[in-house]
C-alpha cells in the first residue's frame, strides 16, 4: 500500500539512459552512466529510500549543462508520476581533458625520439576518460599522453581499473627519459 523506491529507481535508471540518445547531437560525445544503487532496506523489506550514483562525461560545457538539466527533469518527473520525491546532487568534479593543440607535435616528437616512430600512435580518437588533468589544462597548456605499460599479464597487460593491475616498473626509466626529452624540446623552442 505504499511506494516502492526500488521500482521508482529502476524507472529513473531506464529513463536516464535515453538522455544521450534522444537529446544530444549524435556527432557530439556524451555519456550518462548509472553505476551504483544503495538502499536503507533489507533483503526482505522495502527500503525507505534509494540512492542512485553515476557519472556523466562530455567535452562541451553546453552538453554538460544539458545532461544535468535532463537528469534533474527526469528524476522530478518520474518521482511525481509515482507520488514520491527525489533530489539530485550533481557535482562538477572533472573538467574535460582536451590537449593543447599547439603542443601536440612536441609531445609526439619526444615520444618518437625515446621509443621510436613504430611505437608511437599520434592520431587516436578522443576518449571519454575522467581525469584530474583536465582541471590542470584549464590553467596551464599541456597534453595528456598514454604510456604503454605492456600487454602480457603480470607485466602491465592487466587493465588499469582492475583489482589485479600492477604497473610495469621497468618503464619508469623510459618515462623519465620521455619527460626529460619534452623539457629539452620545450626549452629549445
Amino acid at each position: 500500500m505504499g511506494n516502492d523506491p526500488m521500482v521508482i529507481a529502476a524507472n529513473i535508471v531506464l529513463a536516464l539512459q535515453t538522455i544521450v540518445s534522444r537529446n544530444v547531437d549524435p556527432s557530439q560525445p556524451a555519456v550518462v552512466s548509472c553505476t551504483e544503487i544503495l538502499t536503507d532496506g533489507l533483503r526482505n523489506a522495502i527500503p525507505g529510500n534509494v540512492v542512485i550514483k553515476g557519472d556523466t562525461r562530455s567535452y562541451s560545457k553546453e552538453i554538460q549543462a544539458l545532461l544535468e538539466e535532463r537528469i534533474r527533469t527526469i528524476v522530478k518527473g518520474v518521482c511525481e508520476a509515482h507520488n514520491a520525491s527525489g533530489t539530485v546532487s550533481y557535482t562538477h568534479e572533472f573538467a574535460p581533458t582536451v590537449n593543447t593543440q599547439e603542443y601536440v607535435s612536441l609531445a609526439v616528437e619526444a615520444a618518437v625520439q625515446v621509443v621510436g616512430k613504430e611505437n608511437v600512435e599520434d592520431d587516436i580518437q578522443p576518449m571519454m576518460i575522467s581525469e584530474d588533468f583536465g582541471a590542470f589544462l584549464q590553467k596551464v597548456p599541456g597534453n595528456f599522453v598514454f604510456f604503454g605499460n605492456g600487454i602480457q599479464k603480470g607485466q602491465g597487460g592487466t587493465p588499469l581499473h582492475s583489482a589485479h593491475y600492477d604497473f610495469n616498473d621497468e618503464l619508469l626509466v623510459v618515462g623519465a627519459n620521455y619527460f626529460a626529452t619534452i623539457a629539452k624540446g620545450a626549452l629549445s623552442t
